[in-house]
């Protein structure tokens, strides 16, 4: 089972963790600073590859808003949606936005688009994208690669539980997303309120 995940991560796993972190990212970057420290991956690797993935994602998304942002506002209701809250988030911290837009929950690709559709800069923005991309590579790589070592300090022959560590790390990146999905689920409570209060008063008129 090793030698087989061992040849398959050394063929597929940089491709596949460059589009992971092209489309989305954090849970797989953990995981694979994860296998990294397993002997699996390379860190050096990992950290590279998904800061190529990230920057380029999000060049990718600054410029398909500065070329198709309106129509994205029309096909895409999602989009659309967050517009409002992510004007008043560049108008408010400006140039902040473009750093930290990859650690915004739900805003991760609707910013880089949004930025594209402003006049921000391109030029400022890959710079910033690049400093960004780099320390978001940096910080969850050695978040799955500390976790493994951690765990080597208080487990005598640690090898011998590495499926065991996989899941649990599986299991807290689940509870991540989880704690997002409900973080998220609530803030919206006032606006499902309000909308069950219209339907009620429609019905009654």
């Amino acid at each position: 089972m090793d030698h087989f995940l061992k040849e398959y991560l050394e063929l597929h796993g940089y491709w596949v963790l460059f589009l992971w972190t092209f489309l989305e990212g954090e849970a797989g970057l953990i995981l694979a600073g994860f296998l990294a420290f397993e002997g699996y991956l390379s860190l050096t690797g990992v950290i590279l590859t998904s800061f190529a993935g990230a920057f380029c994602g999000d060049q990718f998304y600054f410029y398909l808003g500065r070329w198709q942002g309106r129509n994205l506002l029309r096909l895409f209701t999602s989009i659309a949606r967050k517009f409002r809250k992510a004007l008043k988030l560049i108008e408010k911290y400006g140039t902040f936005v473009a750093f930290v837009s990859r650690y915004t929950y739900g805003f991760r690709i609707v910013l880089p688009i949004i930025l594209g559709m402003t006049t921000f800069p391109a030029m400022k923005f890959c710079w910033l994208n690049v400093l960004s991309a780099l320390a978001w590579a940096v910080i969850f790589s050695l978040g799955g690669y500390l976790f493994g070592k951690t765990a080597s300090l208080f487990v005598e022959d640690v090898s011998r539980y590495q499926y065991h560590r996989l899941i649990v790390l599986v299991v807290l990146i689940a509870c991540m997303w989880l704690a997002h999905f409900v973080h998220a689920w609530w803030r919206r409570r006032p606006a499902r309120a309000r909308l069950r209060r219209m339907k009620e008063r429609t019905i009654h008129e």
